[in-house]
């Protein structure tokens, strides 16, 4: 099974896990697979309207999903997907 990685500041969410597995042929299923399983954590990924955040990026191997077919990016076996928050300062 795909296997999501995540970021240190969102750990807190998903009880200190860096790796969650995860179930689902594309990343919309992962995602909401990962929100089921830490609900807590949906309000930071995703819009009160249900959009995934701008701020958030989703890589499969290296590529970001924003380049390949979004949230409807296909998943299989025990792929690797990182989750990157962006960083604003100033």
């Amino acid at each position: 099974m795909p296997v999501l990685r995540i970021p240190t500041p969102l750990r807190a969410y998903t009880n200190g896990q860096s790796d969650v597995t995860v179930s689902g042929s594309n990343i919309s299923e992962a995602l909401a697979d990962l929100t089921n399983q830490y609900p807590a954590l949906k309000p930071h990924l995703f819009s009160e309207g249900g959009d995934l955040r701008p701020f958030v990026n989703l890589f499969v191997g290296e590529n970001n999903i924003k380049d390949l077919q979004g949230v409807d990016t296909p998943i299989q076996g025990d792929q690797k997907i990182m989750l990157i928050p962006s960083i604003a300062g100033g």
